[in-house]
Formats: structure tokens, C-alpha cells, sequence
């Protein structure tokens, strides 16, 4: 997907960590190291991309996830939103 934009990335320590963010999108991660936070924001614009595969069931129950309750969608569509009980 081009934006014609230049993409723009900034590299900030913080402490142990280094911190990388996409500017064009916002898009942040970090890393112990300069190239791990790269990596990791690499894979994290790909998430954000839409690229990647859903997780199957395991990964969603590792997370603490239970997959007959794992739905998507928008909070839009959601009533709890809907009504403003949020």
C-alpha cells in the first residue's frame, strides 16, 4: 500500500528498552535491542496492515481467551456502546 508518504521511523531509549514508532501511522513497538524493536515493528505494521493469520483456538485459550465467546467487529455494533453504558 503506497501513501506516497516517505516512510518516517523514530528510534528513542528508554532505559532496557528502545522504543520504534511508524510516524506515518502511529503504529509502536519496542525491543531490548535497536533491531528488535525494528522487527517488532516490523511485524506489528504487517498486524496493522491486515497481513498475518487469525489465531486458531489454542492460541486464543493460551491468552486466557474463550473461543465460543471470541467475537469481531466494531464496539459500534455492539449494544453495550450503542446505549452509552460504557
Amino acid at each position: 500500500m503506497s501513501t506516497g508518504v516517505e516512510p518516517t521511523i523514530t528510534l528513542t531509549e528508554d532505559g532496557e528498552w528502545w522504543i520504534a514508532e511508524d510516524t506515518e501511522t502511529g503504529v509502536v513497538s519496542q525491543g531490548k535491542s535497536r533491531t528488535d524493536a525494528l522487527d517488532n515493528l516490523d511485524e506489528a505494521l504487517d498486524g496493522y496492515r491486515g497481513a498475518g493469520d487469525a489465531p486458531d483456538d489454542a492460541a486464543l485459550r493460551e491468552a486466557g481467551i474463550d473461543p465460543d465467546k471470541n467475537v469481531s467487529g466494531a464496539p459500534d455494533d455492539d449494544d453495550v456502546f450503542l446505549d452509552g453504558h460504557c
